[in-house]
């Protein structure tokens, strides 16, 4: 091993400095943020893109989906994401949807 010296030529030329450590970022997302990300998602809602994506995944088109949010975010690993997104969306407003429609029933059944 050579000694790291002052040079101008070689593998170890340069002024000799300390390496500096850096810490690692937070993984996730904090309450805080979610909590306005949500709020503002609720009051804007889903830009025409997120809506025509979630139009192909209704008519079961995830692949043509998936092409196209990447088309669209400029990365697989975002467009797979955002699809994600999306079908859980989607789901979740399934489930809505028939919790009121259970809830319809029930409200007629008593009267």
């Amino acid at each position: 091993m050579a000694f790291k010296h002052e040079m101008c030529v070689g593998f170890n030329k340069g002024h000799r400095v300390t390496k500096i450590t850096r810490k690692k970022g937070q993984k996730g997302i904090n309450k805080r943020n979610k909590f306005t990300r949500d709020l503002v998602r609720e009051v804007v809602g889903f830009s025409p893109y997120e809506r025509r994506c979630m139009e192909l995944l209704k008519i079961q088109k995830d692949k043509k989906a998936l092409r196209f949010c990447k088309k669209r975010l400029g990365n697989l690993t975002r467009g797979r994401k955002k699809r994600e997104e999306m079908v859980s969306v989607l789901t979740a407003q399934r489930k809505a949807a028939q919790a009121q429609a259970q809830a319809a029933a029930a409200a007629a059944a008593t009267k």
